[in-house]
This record gives structure tokens, sequence and C-alpha cells, in this order.
């Protein structure tokens, strides 16, 4: 598999991970709930750059790959697993 596509499934896991984390703490605040994905993003960015730097043109691709398919994953596992948990 190429670099970018490996960075792009691991953005898709990372969204999951992140609903997953947002649901087991138990958050319920929209707000919170931005932070925290931010925060988890960041954080896994900061990895991936240190992990796929030499196998990718320029460090920005690295950040932007994935952004989208990260949040929309993430708003929708979170919206989802709320949901089966509440009924």
């Amino acid at each position: 598999m190429e670099p970018l596509n490996v960075i792009y499934w691991i953005k898709v896991a990372l969204g999951i991970f992140t609903a997953c984390i947002c649901l087991l703490l138990g958050v319920n605040n929209i707000f919170t709930g931005i932070m925290m994905s931010l925060l988890i993003y960041l954080l896994s960015d900061r990895i991936l750059k240190q992990i796929f730097a030499a196998k990718v043109d320029k460090p920005s691709t690295i950040t932007k790959t994935g952004v989208g398919t990260y949040i929309i994953t993430w708003i929708l596992f979170w919206i989802l697993l709320y949901t089966l948990i509440s009924i």
C-alpha cells in the first residue's frame, strides 16, 4: 500500500476510536467532543508526521490526507453509538 492510503485508513480508524472514547467518557456536549476530537487529531498528526515524513513529498500532505473522512467518521460513529446506548 502507498503511504497516503495507509494514512487515510489510519485516520478512518482514529475517527472510530475517537467516537468510542467520547462515548466511554460520557461526552454529550458538542463543544467538549470537538475539543477532544481536535486533540486526538493533532496528536495523531504529530505521530504520523514522524513516521511518514520521509515517505511523502510534503509534511502538509499528511495533515490534509483524510481530514474530512476523520471528521465524518467521528461524527457518524459518535451519533450511532450514542443512539445505540441510549435505547
